[in-house]
Parts: C-alpha cells; sequence; structure tokens
C-alpha cells in the first residue's frame, strides 16, 4: 500500500465568508469577537470590617418558647442531687390503678429523658416492661416501683450501674429494704410536719 502524502488546511479566521446551506438560505457570519479589557479587581480586607455586609440577610432560628434551656451532656452530681426530691411518683393506692404506663409517663414522674428509662431497662432485669407490636413500651406497677429502687441506687445514694446491678443480685430484700426505709421516710415527714404544725 501506498501512503498518500499528508497535505496541510490552512483557515483563514479573519475574513468573514458567507455560508450557504442548502435551503438556499444564507447566513451571514457574526461579527468578530473583540477582547475585554482587563479588569483590576480589589481584593477583601482580610480582617472582617465593622460595616454591615450589604445584599446579605441572616435568618434567625426560630426559638421553641417550651424547650428548657440546658446545656447538653451530663449533669453534674451537685445537680443530680437536687433533683434527687424532685421525683413525683404517686403513692401505691393511687399508682395501682391504673395497669400500665407508657414510658413518657413514667420519664415525666422521674424528670428523666425516656432514652435514660430505656437505657436502665437494658441494663436491670428486674425491669421488664410490655411492649406491644410496635414496640412502645408500657410499665406495670412494679416496673415503676422497681425504678424507685434504681433511682434511688442509682441518684441518691451514687451507686455505679455495675455497683447497683451487683446490689439488686446479692440483696434479694433490696425491694423490701427500699419499701421499709420508704415507709419510715414517710413516718418522719409527717412526724416534721406536725411538729412545725404545734
Amino acid at each position: 500500500m501506498a501512503k498518500k502524502p499528508l497535505t496541510q488546511i490552512q483557515l483563514d479566521f479573519d475574513t468573514p465568508a458567507p455560508i450557504t446551506v442548502t435551503n438556499s438560505i444564507s447566513v451571514e457570519p457574526a461579527e468578530p469577537v473583540q477582547a475585554i479589557p482587563e479588569v483590576a479587581i480589589p481584593i477583601a480586607d482580610p480582617t472582617p470590617s465593622e460595616e454591615p455586609l450589604v445584599g446579605i440577610r441572616r435568618v434567625k432560628r426560630k426559638e421553641n418558647p417550651a424547650a428548657v434551656p440546658g446545656k447538653r451532656g451530663r449533669r453534674s452530681l451537685k445537680e443530680i442531687a437536687s433533683r434527687v426530691d424532685l421525683i413525683q411518683v404517686p403513692p401505691d393506692e393511687e399508682l395501682f390503678k391504673k395497669q400500665y404506663y407508657s414510658i413518657g409517663e413514667v420519664a415525666t414522674m422521674f424528670r428523666e429523658k425516656q432514652s435514660l428509662i430505656r437505657y436502665w431497662e437494658t441494663e436491670f432485669d428486674i425491669l421488664q416492661p410490655r411492649k406491644n407490636r410496635k414496640g412502645d413500651r408500657y410499665f406495670r406497677p412494679i416496673d415503676v416501683k422497681n425504678l424507685v429502687l434504681i433511682y434511688d441506687l442509682l441518684r441518691r445514694r451514687k451507686f455505679t450501674i455495675d455497683g447497683a446491678r451487683d446490689y439488686l443480685k446479692k440483696n434479694k430484700k433490696a425491694e423490701d429494704r427500699f419499701a421499709l426505709i420508704q415507709s419510715l421516710q414517710q413516718i418522719r415527714s409527717f412526724l416534721v410536719e406536725l411538729r412545725t404544725n404545734l
């Protein structure tokens, strides 16, 4: 096979030439493009200026008026100790009137988050709430009483979770002791109230 010699094609872009189309329409070439003159763009000062930016709006987040202001993370031991007496578990007569309590009701009784109640459920075997098909937890009154015992061990007596779990395993009568302590505390508070009224 013989190789054909390569030929160089020269294109001339400076002279406009009419373009013809098969439908007998002629198109005039566009005007030649002119070079854009260079413009100096000022670079912003790296230090922020005191003047407000024009054309930029700052959008404020809507705040929930019902939200309680607080900080994230763990509470301090002092704050936990101050909240121990604020739990609002009803007396046994009222507690046993209902067969089941939702996790939201239990969390408001103890003034804790629902996630903490769920965590305690996984850590302590004595808590066994019923679950429906959807997975919602419903605590029986005996579970609420056991939560009071766990809350007392963890918050008032400052046990660790492992220590509280071991204490409950070793002391099978811990629930009876705790019930006795609670009844004695109720008698003491009644006597103190009686003395102040005299």
